[in-house]
């Protein structure tokens, strides 16, 4: 979707929900400017400055990164802006500053519960991309966080905000495919080996031990930064937690749930013997005390379709069916699998691009994050509530590292009596960096 196609829809209904809401006094009136922060903009974290600060009376003030290569592209997209941002390359720097609203976090997972935590105790409102905690613990404190400060955090999970799939979940709700008693998510991609790293001097246009921040301290290889800690359990959190999370948010809010019972995973590292620590392949089943089931299965190594897509979901009930191939598109099927609805996505998804495989969808997601913050709306994607997804890749990766299924408790997905698997619902943290809330 371009952006004046955006600009010029947005502001009517699209499926009965208003996307724009300005209050009378005009959209570009003064008390209407949102003015942000941005923390990490090597990549996709770039891609969300130049968006925000296209859209009405928004502005960033500050980018944030430790990586020269990084700076220059965050400053280069936002080269056609009026406002320039400045560099401030510390976080702990950054949310001191008391001339900015939000701030917006594309950093590595490891980064992103801590500098929520630190970003909502300075008084400003956080958009966190996905996933908004490196292990389940974190996801906790975040939401403290979130209700002891009384900010807003809306989680990357953007689909929430896309009009045509609120009309999905307002179908299913409505009982047009029965009832949902089995989704299925998957996500496929053709990632390469990342190749096993030497142990070199640190690049100077790399501040290390700063990139590392709540992360205990390790030696420096020549194949982390900028992408490949996402395969490595210290930083990362697998294919779950980088690409499960948007499918898998859109089972359990189609369907409904929220956490899971039983959960159940196979998989491992199999296309190549690297570096990689995380499964390259992977199933995972959810199970549901309500007689409901989610299945995830993700193929980082190999990007051969299913449903002629490579990722999207399915939602399957007593009287149909409906599939999702990515976007913002969907199929009703009834239950002799003749189409009876068909949304059509104004964006083609593409699974493999790492900056934004729902284009300019994402725009609805964001303007969601600044009306929320002018008081016009509430958020789509609260923390909250995106914790309870992530949580299901959080459970997935523990499952799938203590080779055992995992019973776990429907009122807050706590694993039950299985100490070595608790082990992993925290981190050990760089002394000096343990999150406070």
């Amino acid at each position: 979707m371009k952006r004046r196609k955006f600009l010029q829809t947005a502001g009517v209904t699209a499926a009965g929900l208003t996307i724009l809401n300005f209050p009378v006094f005009g959209k570009m009136a003064p008390s209407n400017k949102v003015v942000l922060g941005v923390m990490g903009v090597n990549s996709r974290g770039a891609y969300l400055a130049k968006q925000f600060a296209g859209l009405p009376n928004i502005e960033i003030a500050y980018i944030c990164d430790i990586e020269d290569k990084a700076i220059a592209n965050g400053f280069k997209e936002l080269q056609e802006f009026k406002r320039k941002p400045t560099l401030i390359r510390d976080i702990r720097k950054l949310v001191l500053q008391k001339d900015f609203d939000g701030l917006v976090i594309a950093a590595p997972d490891h980064w992103h519960a801590p500098a929520s935590i630190m970003g909502v105790a300075n008084g400003k409102h956080v958009y966190v991309e996905k996933p908004c905690s490196h292990n389940p613990a974190e996801g906790e404190m975040v939401i403290k966080a979130m209700q002891k400060y009384n900010r807003l955090i809306q989680m990357g999970n953007q689909r929430r905000s896309m009009p045509t799939l609120q009309q999905a979940a307002k179908d299913v709700k409505e009982g047009m495919i029965g009832r949902p008693y089995f989704g299925k998510a998957w996500y496929n991609n053709n990632r390469k080996s990342m190749g096993i790293g030497k142990t070199v001097p640190i690049p100077p246009s790399l501040d290390w031990d700063l990139w590392q921040g709540p992360a205990p301290r390790t030696g420096y290889k020549d194949n982390i930064v900028h992408y490949n800690w996402h395969w490595i359990w210290h930083w990362g959190t697998a294919e779950t937690c980088n690409n499960a999370t948007h499918e898998l948010d859109c089972c359990r809010w189609l369907m409904g749930l929220d956490y899971p019972s039983k959960v159940v995973s196979s998989g491992g590292r199999y296309a190549f013997k690297d570096d990689w620590e995380t499964p390259d392949t992977q199933t995972v089943n959810f199970e549901f005390d309500t007689n409901q089931v989610i299945s995830w299965e993700g193929r980082s190594s190999n990007n051969f379709p299913l449903e002629k897509s490579g990722r999207g979901f399915a939602i399957y009930g007593d009287a149909g069916t409906l599939v999702n191939y990515g976007g913002g598109d969907y199929s009703i099927f009834d239950d002799k699998n003749k189409l009876v609805k068909e949304i059509k996505s104004e964006v083609a998804a593409d699974p493999n691009n790492p900056v934004s495989a729902s284009g300019n969808l994402d725009l609805y997601h964001l303007q969601n994050f600044a009306d929320a913050i002018r008081g016009n709306t509430k958020i789509t994607a609260p923390v909250d509530e995106g914790h309870i997804s992530v949580m299901y890749c959080h459970l997935a990766n523990i499952a799938h590292r203590t080779g055992r299924i995992l019973q776990t408790d429907p009122k807050d997905g706590r694993i039950l009596n299985d100490a070595d698997a608790m082990q992993y619902w925290q981190r050990e943290y760089q002394p000096g960096w343990v999150p406070l809330v």
